[in-house]
Formats: structure tokens, sequence, C-alpha cells
């Protein structure tokens, strides 16, 4: 891989828009190139991880529904409700793409609830609890990791499992196709 070019994007933080350049690699092989988008970042989304995290973990765990929490992050609640919705859509994959990672890191399985979406989110609080406890150099918070292990999709329209490598190992999540 080798720097190929880049582009402008938007990002919103704090109820302002900021400006963002983001570098594209291209990939000597095969000629594809492909953005490495920052960690606080998602693909596809204005609002940086962290805020859309902790919105769609508010939502999962029955604090409240959407409306309340967009609200107070200015955020349109049409806009809060795709989040939701789009977590819950691909919370089968992530619970269990997360989970593995738990397993492969600590070889314990974590207890997770029965619910897909708090499942997920379960699954997210706890990979990051294990490699936040594994020392090193740890992401700056729980959403933030989440989204390195998607590669900045945890929310894009595309149904594609969370990768993560370990080694020589690379976790797919072990779900049937059609969920």
């Amino acid at each position: 891989m080798s720097f190929w070019s880049s582009y402008e994007r938007s990002v919103r933080h704090g109820g302002r828009c900021h400006k963002l350049l983001v570098r594209r690699a291209r990939c000597g092989r095969c000629r594809s190139s492909h953005a490495l988008v920052p960690s606080f970042c998602l693909v596809g989304r204005l609002d940086t991880v962290e805020v859309i995290g902790e919105l769609i973990a508010e939502v999962v765990k029955g604090d409240s529904g959407v409306r309340p929490p967009a609200e107070r992050i200015d955020v349109p609640h049409t806009t809060a409700r795709d989040w939701v919705r789009r977590f819950a859509r691909s919370a089968a994959v992530m619970a269990a793409g997360f989970a593995a990672a738990v397993v492969e890191v600590s070889g314990l399985a974590p207890a997770l609830a029965v619910e897909l979406a708090r499942q997920a989110l379960e699954a997210i609080e706890a990979a990051f609890d294990i490699v936040r406890c594994r020392g090193g150099p740890a992401p700056a918070g729980m959403w933030t990791f989440a989204s390195l292990v998607t590669g900045g999709r945890l929310l894009a329209t595309t149904t594609n499992p969370p990768w993560f490598v370990l080694g020589k190992r690379r976790f797919i999540a072990p779900v049937p196709q059609g969920h």
C-alpha cells in the first residue's frame, strides 16, 4: 500500500462541523484504493463515532427512546433512529464477531443478553475491556475501538461482518446467511 490521494469530508462534533482531509492508499497488486478513515469517524456518517455510539448505547439499554438523546446532542431524531436501526440490523453479526474476539484474547466467553442489539453492545463492551486490560496502547474510547475493529463500517449499509485479526487468525462472525 502506498498513499495515493485524499479527499475532504465534514465531521460534526460538539454541534459544529469541521473539515477533515482523509488520505487514500492504493494497493500495488490489485490497484484498488482505500480510504484511511480516522478511528473517530464512521464511513458515511457525519457525526463522530463516540457521539453515535453513546446515543445507541442509551437507546439499546432502554434508558430512553431516540428523541430525548437526539435532542440533547442536537441531531435530527430521524438520523438518530437510522443509527439505532442500522446497529440493530447488524447486531447478530457484531455480537458474534466481538464475542469471538473476547474468547480468542481472554479464553473466556462473555455472558450476553438475549436481545440481539443488547448482545452486540455487551460484546463490544467486553472486547474493549479485554483489550484495555491487556496493556499497551488502547483506543481513546469503546466506540473508537469498535470503529477500528470494523474498519469504520460499524453502521455501514453493507452487511459485511466485522473483521478482527490476531496473529494469522481472522475473525468472521459465525452467523447463518439470511440474518
